[in-house]
């Protein structure tokens, strides 16, 4: 049930008329019952529900769920920046957190709020730490605005699972895995990361989208440890990719490497051709000896790889020639048939040994685009080139240029063949 579901089933039971019996009929409901139904409000309109009648009085004590979000919004509007009635609400989560029964343990709190500045960290480090003690197992905390720096707050706590923050600044001291050994799931967006390394043994999902990078060594890359690993999601990074290690048990990852990114090839920009390991520019000399993503994430079954042109990561990871074993579908973008030859897709295809479905999304970012071609691998006369267990294949653009054509005769070459072919 949705916020508004359960906001509309207490407005159609409380307004219409009492049956005959003058009984009233959600206020029959079991206690339990009625506090899951108050923990998906909005926490204003909870605790409004106390004068509904003498047996409401005090049931907002007891939900299980916290979600305060600034005034005058809607569920995930959370653009309101005015200051005085901002400052009413804090009070009000004060006395929240105050008078709630602590006996009952808090499962969640969401706080999303238009903007926040410096001089109010702690309201915010005291909400947080308020919530650890009551054993929260989900935290959001959403704002709008400058990065707003929790270096002062350390989160320790073994019951919580799940993180997910937006327009903050994180240092080593705000977050210890090792302190909270039950976290499965860590979002992070639009944040500051300053740290070095997350390393978790529990963790399962990990969503860093548009964050930027800036650790005190401007060179040195976030190193991530997730051996359990199901999900991973990096998108409109700023600054230098983070380094992952092998994920055996990893499931779905989608990685885009944006133009925002400091893995760019200088000669890129003269040449159109990337530097290899030998002469390399100074910036593709900061690539580590071995490899920072493909190998890691090559277990995965489904896979999204997007890259831009200047970009180095996958061409230089590719050089360590990957097996993708597990995968059965993939997602590309042009930056895998750059010339000569698409010399980076064929290396894709011919270790992918168990492909089922192969998307091309060419010079089109979607999700709509103009034109969209079906095709699939025809089995060959001897040991196949590819998987044969290719069923599937699209390619996704605007127009068919010169630049598609190149794409469709290498596939062709595979045996891939589209329409009528």
């Amino acid at each position: 049930m949705s916020a508004d579901e359960a906001r509309q089933m207490l407005e159609g039971m409380l307004i219409s008329p009492p049956p005959v019996s003058g009984a009233d009929r959600i206020s029959a409901l079991p206690d339990n019952v009625l506090q899951d139904i108050l923990s998906l409000l909005p926490a204003q309109e909870a605790v409004r529900t106390c004068v509904l009648a003498r047996s409401w009085r005090h049931l907002w004590r007891s939900i299980t769920s916290l979600r305060i979000l600034s005034p005058n919004t809607t569920w995930y509007d959370i653009l309101s920046d005015d200051p005085e009635p901002a400052r009413d609400l804090w009070k009000f989560v004060d006395n929240l957190l105050n008078l709630r029964d602590k006996r009952t343990e808090l499962h969640t709190l969401e706080i999303k709020f238009g903007q926040f500045s410096e001089e109010d960290l702690p309201y915010v480090s005291l909400w947080i730490r308020s919530a650890v003690m009551c054993k929260v197992s989900s935290l959001t905390f959403h704002h709008i605005g400058p990065y707003l720096c929790l270096d002062g707050l350390h989160l320790a706590s073994r019951h919580l699972r799940t993180v997910d923050l937006a327009s903050v600044a994180l240092e080593d001291s705000f977050l210890d895995f090792a302190s909270c050994p039950a976290v499965e799931d860590f979002k992070l967006h639009e944040c500051k990361i300053c740290f070095l390394g997350i390393s978790s043994s529990s963790l399962k999902h990990l969503s860093i989208t548009g964050c930027i990078f800036c650790p005190h060594d401007s060179r040195r890359r976030l190193h991530v440890s997730a051996p359990s690993l199901a999900s991973l999601k990096l998108d409109g990074l700023i600054g230098i990719a983070p380094i992952f290690e092998n994920m055996l048990l990893l499931e779905m990852a989608c990685v885009s490497l944006g133009d925002q990114g400091a893995d760019f090839c200088c000669n890129d920009f003269k040449s159109g051709i990337l530097c290899g390991a030998d002469n390399a520019c100074p910036t593709c000399a900061d690539y580590p000896g071995d490899y920072v993503l493909l190998a890691a994430i090559s277990s995965a079954r489904h896979l999204e790889l997007i890259s831009k042109p200047e970009n180095f990561i996958f061409a230089r990871d590719l050089e360590h020639r990957p097996i993708f074993s597990n995968v059965k579908t993939l997602l590309l973008n042009e930056y895998w048939c750059e010339a000569p030859g698409c010399g980076r897709l064929a290396r894709v295809l011919k270790n992918s040994p168990v492909l089922e479905k192969l998307t091309l999304e060419l010079f089109s970012e979607g999700p709509n685009h103009k034109i969209e071609m079906k095709g699939s691998y025809r089995t060959m006369e001897g040991p196949p080139a590819i998987s044969e267990h290719l069923k599937i294949v699209e390619v996704k653009c605007n127009a068919v240029d010169k630049r598609i054509l190149e794409v469709l005769k290498f596939l062709r070459a595979f045996n891939i063949r589209f329409g009528s072919e």
